[in-house]
């Protein structure tokens, strides 16, 4: 799917999906969700430093000002602050989440994948 692409992780996926690995309704998913983590864990990290920070507060200042609430969107206005701050596309099942996102640089799977 991401071809010759890099692909990179955040922090902030990470907390997600460990998150998701510990709340897992099921013993099975309990146990498939780190072996999952730790495949993805070896890919390269995005740290998260001034830069993002600068971008993060400019997006839910204009997200704000358009008329909704960034409270509840922290950890994905995190994400697309450091895909905006390195120039990467932002691959996501998840389009409703993600497209309002100025200058956000948006590929949605499913269309990526057709």
């Amino acid at each position: 799917m991401t071809g010759d692409e890099p692909v990179f992780l955040s922090p902030v996926t990470i907390a997600e999906l460990k998150y998701g690995a510990e709340n897992a309704k099921t013993a099975d998913l309990r146990q498939k969700r780190p072996a999952a983590l730790a495949r993805l864990k070896k890919r390269p990290l995005l740290v998260i430093d001034e830069t993002t920070g600068e971008i993060f507060g400019d997006l839910a200042f204009q997200i704000r000002k358009g008329g909704s609430r960034h409270q509840y969107r922290v950890q994905d206005l995190w994400v697309a602050s450091q895909a905006i701050q390195h120039g990467y596309r932002f691959l996501t099942h998840n389009r409703k989440d993600f497209a309002d996102i100025p200058g956000l640089a948006l590929v949605v799977w499913d269309d990526a994948v057709k």
